[in-house]
């Protein structure tokens, strides 16, 4: 759960978004300019933190007292190269951090850092990553807790959906592009596999939550509503007004589902509501389109 240590929630002097070209880091960018933050984003075109020099040109960037909010990462990392990169990226933004010591730190991470049987899933359930991803964002936050000693609010969002995700990963993102265009509708097996599926705008809000009350601690970052891929793809197809077909194939893995209890999110932000998968899809497609 989180700990707000602003007594009234107020805009910091300024926010750094460390990896705003990103599709998260972007969404928050826009979502702090739009509620009148001051915010710097930075990409890697600004700040490449693979170089040589990465730490020292982030430090160009930074001053003492910032609000920073990492989302920086080579995602997702899928083999042993990409999770190194990953550490380095870590690792010269602690080292910069530790120079320009920030006022307040926001980290994104990610549930694939808990036990893929952990059922329901909570901030205080056991962290086994069992993927290179989940390894990296478990490895990534001890490196800030232990080398940047400032508040630190870690976000651990479930899978993400929205308009212009570039990864197309399987799930609502897919599912509603292949139905626009008309095509089949695949599904791993028969989709039984039930996942909560947050909306990228509902991150956002949360990490602009989380600065405005200057929050520290871990919240996962779910609806507390659990879809089958099945009824996700039933939902892309009639959004998408077309006739496309929705077809299972072999199954590969054991069915398994993803559950989470959201009562710490409910205590820390009481008057949050998240959006609804179907409509969630819906803003995802007119965003698309305008």
């Amino acid at each position: 759960m989180l700990d707000h240590l602003n007594s009234v929630a107020a805009n910091p002097p300024r926010v750094v978004v460390i990896g705003a070209g990103g599709f998260v880091g972007g969404a928050i960018l826009t979502r702090l300019a739009q509620a009148g933050a001051n915010v710097v984003g930075l990409s890697r075109k600004q700040v490449d933190l693979l170089a040589e020099n990465g730490a020292a040109s982030l430090l160009d960037h930074l001053r003492e007292g910032d609000t920073v909010v990492f989302v920086s990462a080579v995602a997702p990392a899928r083999n042993s190269h990409q999770l190194i990169q990953n550490l380095q990226m870590a690792e010269a933004a602690c080292k910069a951090m530790s120079q320009k010591r920030p006022a307040h730190l926001i980290y994104v991470s990610s549930d694939a850092v808990y036990a893929d049987e952990a059922n329901p899933v909570t901030e205080r359930s056991v962290l086994q990553p069992s993927s290179f991803h989940g390894m990296m964002h478990a490895a990534r936050e001890l490196m800030f807790k232990a080398q940047v000693p400032v508040p630190l609010a870690i976000l651990r969002p479930t899978l993400i959906y929205g308009a212009r995700d570039p990864h197309n990963g399987y799930g609502p993102n897919r599912f509603r592009r292949q139905a626009a265009e008309g095509k089949d509708v695949g599904l791993f097996g028969e989709g039984e596999e039930q996942r909560d599926h947050v909306f990228i705008d509902d991150l956002a809000e949360i990490t602009r939550l989380a600065i405005v009350h200057k929050s520290r601690g871990i919240l996962n970052v779910a609806t507390g509503t659990s879809t089958s891929f099945r009824a996700a793809a039933k939902l892309a197809v009639v959004i998408s007004g077309n006739n496309s077909a929705i077809k299972g194939s072999p199954r590969q893995n054991p069915i398994s589902h993803r559950h989470f209890d959201i009562v710490d999110s409910l205590k820390s932000f009481p008057a949050f509501n998240y959006v609804p998968l179907r409509e969630g899809m819906q803003r995802a497609v007119q965003a698309e389109a305008s």
